[in-house]
């Protein structure tokens, strides 16, 4: 079977620590005012019964990425393991992409491609983590192949309840939040 990357964010582990996307800027050297990934807070219920989740974001690595079909170049493609990335050499920054994806996961670069999370593809193939997988300091970020069922990732969506950002979009996000 295909290998199929896929990120697990265990919401009842995460404090929004920022650790990962400090970890995300240092690896990849993203620039001030750009980012790869980010720490989301969404408050639920009416005082005084109140919850709050808070989750780290990024690009959901979508399966059916309306952000690569929106691209007029072929600049975004889904490249090894099902990552979408974008060829920076292909890249004319015109933002078709920024507007068909339905996270906010890319901004524009100053060099003037478009830049976003690429689940540290660098640093996996070479049998290491994603940086912000590495460094978060609650272990709620866990990677792996969804193709391989006895990866940590695909054992814990079949253990754990989860949710996807917009299904409604139809991409079919690869990035699973657990409660």
């Amino acid at each position: 079977m295909t290998t199929r990357f896929a990120m697990a964010v265990d919401t009842v582990r995460c404090v929004g620590c920022n650790a990962c996307v400090i970890a995300c800027k240092t690896e990849n050297a993203v620039p001030e005012g750009g980012f790869r990934d980010w720490i989301a807070q969404e408050v639920h219920g009416a005082f005084p019964d109140l919850s709050m989740q808070i989750r780290s974001e990024r690009c959901n690595h979508c399966a059916a990425p309306s952000c690569v079909d929106a691209c007029p170049t072929g600049a975004s493609h889904v490249a090894q393991g099902g990552v979408v990335a974008v060829a920076r050499n292909k890249c004319t920054g015109c933002k078709a992409c920024i507007a068909a994806c339905p996270y906010g996961a890319r901004y524009v670069h100053p060099e003037g491609y478009v830049d976003k999370c690429t689940f540290c593809l660098h640093r996996v193939t070479q049998g290491r983590a994603p940086a912000c997988v590495e460094t978060c300091p609650t272990r709620s970020l866990t990677f792996g192949d969804l193709a391989d069922p006895d990866s940590p990732v695909s054992r814990l969506l079949r253990s754990r309840r989860f949710t996807v950002l917009r299904e409604e979009s139809g991409n079919r996000p690869q990035v699973f939040f657990l409660a």
